[in-house]
């Protein structure tokens, strides 16, 4: 190992706690360090080059090493590096940004509060739909439904609002008045449904809940169009709607976290429009400066915003850096290159299909139990008995096992249990998928062998 190497992480170690890791283990180990990026590609400390097929964590939409990002962001630096969105005041920028973000986002939401990622906006909606309710003489219209194995951030809001056990674990989770219902999971519980009868039955969860808390008491429902971090769970093309009509029978605030479906993700701008149905409160960030800088921004329609404005007073909520100058210009110019380069639509009319159908080949090794993708994203359940529905006994062992060998071949997947996890650059072409393809199989055959 290279000295210069072996000292990076020796002080990685000594004095960098990293996120979602056994920190004592990694220490052990070594950290790999990144250096550089180019497309679709980053090269490590090391000199390997990996194919990034996860976009970092969801997010590097536009690719790697797109100079203009960063020429926007000094820009901005040089006129302007702060200013905050408190004391009647604002930025260009995060003007531009409001209106630009209104302009794309589906039917009326067109009213933007910034946050600084995905669990600082979940942590908005939160408040913003208690207060919603409260100043409407409803306060007792407080409980929040989120689904089991759901994913909204890690903080203490978005943690509870997430449906993951082993999150709730560490810190005395969830916060009161937030209640879960199982996911659509079609691989696990569909049973001998057909997908779009499923989707109605997992669906309806959510009505037999409302029923069982009180109407009177539901204030929201949250949910990812596709539940990502678990496993990439694409529900049935009826989950969606349907969610959306009980929500409206019993006035309930419908809230999509689109952290990682939005900005192009499944081949439509919004995961909401992919699946056809309509939130009240949107949640971005991700791609929304495809990762180049932190940023996140909450979209209400006009009921939430109208109420927000004319009827609650002072909002006492906020952070440091809402509508950072520097992170709106960023955005703006993404948005900008996402726009002019019409990477949204190649994404649903080329290289999404392409992908989706090289994706789906790879249901034929032995090892592969179900294909899932939508746009952008995807996964592969590795399973030890293609003809029947069950996972692994030791769930998590072959995903980790597949994963780092997939590393060794030059390839970036996440797995998540046994789900080996795709979420590419947009920008990723014909070639550059048939590489994701080769390796990917490569990868499972030698995870096979290693198992045998």
């Amino acid at each position: 190992m290279p000295e210069a190497l072996h000292r990076l992480q020796q002080l990685d170690a000594a004095h960098h706690i990293h996120p979602f890791n056994d920190n004592a283990e990694l220490a052990k180990k070594g950290t790999r360090i990144l250096t550089r990026g180019e497309g679709c590609y980053v090269w490590d400390k090391e000199g390997n080059k990996l194919l990034d097929a996860f976009a970092g964590l969801w997010c590097v939409n536009i690719g790697y090493g797109r100079k203009s990002m960063g020429q926007v962001a000094a820009h901005q630096m040089d006129e302007l590096a702060y200013y905050n969105t408190f004391f009647q005041c604002t930025t260009e920028p995060a003007i531009h940004l409001a209106a630009k973000l209104a302009e794309i986002s589906p039917a009326d939401l067109n009213h933007v509060f910034y946050s600084n990622s995905g669990s600082e906006g979940n942590d908005t909606v939160l408040r913003m739909v208690r207060h919603f309710w409260a100043v409407q003489d409803q306060p007792n219209k407080n409980i929040v439904i989120g689904r089991y194995n759901g994913y909204h951030g890690s903080t203490v809001a978005g943690a509870s609002l997430g449906g993951m056990k082993g999150m709730h674990a560490q810190g005395g989770l969830p916060i009161p008045d937030i209640h879960h219902i199982e996911p659509p999971f079609f691989f696990a519980d569909g049973g001998d449904y057909s997908p779009e009868e499923y989707g109605l039955v997992a669906a309806r969860r959510l009505e037999e809940k409302i029923l069982e808390l009180g109407p009177e008491r539901v204030a929201a429902f949250i949910g990812e169009p596709i539940m990502g971090a678990i496993g990439v769970y694409i529900p049935p093309m009826t989950y969606w709607p349907e969610i959306e009509r009980i929500c409206r029978k019993y006035d309930i605030l419908l809230c999509a976290d689109e952290v990682i479906c939005g900005y192009g993700r499944t081949g439509e701008w919004f995961g909401a429009q992919y699946f056809g149905f309509t939130p009240d409160i949107m949640t971005t960030a991700k791609g929304l400066t495809s990762g180049y800088i932190p940023m996140g921004a909450v979209l209400f329609n006009e009921r939430v915003a109208s109420v927000l404005r004319q009827q609650g007073g002072e909002l006492a909520h906020g952070y440091t850096y809402s509508g950072h100058p520097v992170c709106a210009a960023v955005a703006l110019e993404n948005i900008r290159i996402l726009q002019d380069e019409k990477i949204v639509e190649t994404c649903k009319h080329d290289t999404g299909p392409y992908l989706a159908e090289r994706w789906q080949a790879l249901g034929e090794h032995p090892l592969v139990g179900e294909v899932r993708i939508a746009g952008m994203v995807g996964a592969l359940e590795l399973v030890p008995n293609k003809a029947e529905r069950k996972f692994f006994a030791d769930r998590g062992k072959v995903g980790g096992l597949c994963r780092n060998i997939a590393l060794n071949n030059g390839l970036i997947l996440r797995a998540t249990y046994d789900s080996m996890l795709l979420s590419p650059p947009l920008v990723i072409s014909r070639s550059e998928i048939d590489e994701l393809f080769e390796k990917t199989w490569k990868s499972l055959n030698e995870t096979a062998k290693a198992l045998a």
